[in-house]
């Protein structure tokens, strides 16, 4: 039975935890004057991701037969690179702007299940992604004093979560969500720290502590999405996702200082629209085929 007031909570409490991951990952970046590589800050999001499952992978004792390991590979070395790229563009251009963009990525999921799963995209999934893409450009304004290079990062990172959405959707019909986060993030980690030792800098235990609070929160903020998307109806719960921009820009405002300008509201409110156009038709779609709910990974 379904309650969609709770789903909605859930939900809007799940990207509070989001958007405050990437307010932490901010904080720990050059601007936030700790100065940590974003490698650094992405291998603490899954070495404590893996800790926080890891007590209670002990006592459920999940099993691991059947599992597609090419896939989740594969998944995890896109999410790696997805949430490296996010934490590299959050410390360099304004939390909201870099959160308005991350949200591209079902555009290119969209594109990339046309390209390699042979699925077809109608007129109001490439209108909602032109409307989506000109967001873009109001809110970077390239060719102008105001272009932010960081912006190409942040839309970086939106392909690259877009990729594993891809990815998502096959495990997520066939594997239980346990599993998945749990190899999902023991290789993140692996991939990860031999990615950072590169880069390494000493890491204070204060900082050593926020690294903890983002996979915590992270692994937090997936929980509490899984249960609000089965507490409500698709259709009702999934557009609240959108008041992560809304926690990225009062965060931003808070914590750093960062006044949000016209065309980060025109830029950001195009999007989302966008964003919301194509969710409707995807969740349209799912009437007749039920499709496999993601759920945030960064």
């Amino acid at each position: 039975m379904t309650n969609n007031l709770k789903g909605a909570v859930f939900i809007i409490l799940s990207c509070g935890f989001i958007a405050a991951t990437s307010a932490i990952a901010k904080q720990l970046g050059p601007e936030g004057g700790a100065g940590l590589h974003p490698l650094q800050v992405s291998f603490g999001r899954f070495l404590f991701g893996f800790l926080t499952l890891l007590p209670i992978a002990l006592i459920t004792r999940p099993t691991f037969s059947g599992t597609k390991w090419t896939l989740h590979v594969s998944r995890s070395i896109f999410g790696w690179a997805g949430v490296s790229s996010m934490f590299a563009a959050v410390a360099l251009m304004p939390l909201a702007e870099a959160t308005a963009i991350s949200f591209l990525s079902p555009f290119f999921t969209m594109i990339l299940a046309i390209l390699f799963l042979g699925e077809r995209a109608g007129p109001w999934r490439w209108g909602a992604a032109a409307v989506a893409f000109t967001g873009v450009l109001i809110l970077t304004q390239p060719g102008t004093s105001a272009f932010q290079p960081s912006a190409l990062i942040a839309l970086m990172a939106a392909m690259f979560m877009g990729a594993e959405l891809t990815l998502i959707k096959r495990l997520t019909g066939t594997e239980p969500l346990l599993r998945i986060l749990l190899i999902n993030n023991f290789i993140g980690t692996v991939i990860s720290g031999c990615a950072a030792y590169a880069f390494w800098e000493p890491v204070s235990m204060p900082q050593w502590g926020m690294l903890a609070a983002i996979g915590i929160i992270m692994v937090t903020a997936q929980s509490l999405f899984v249960r609000g998307m089965r507490l409500g109806e698709a259709n009702y719960v999934a557009p609240f996702m959108y008041t992560t921009l809304l926690y990225a820009a009062l965060y931003g405002v808070l914590f750093f200082g960062e006044m949000p300008s016209a065309p980060t509201f025109g830029g950001a409110a195009l999007i989302l629209t966008g964003a919301a156009v194509l969710g409707w038709r995807e969740r349209r779609a799912a009437v007749k085929e039920p499709v496999a709910i993601p759920f945030p990974d960064r």
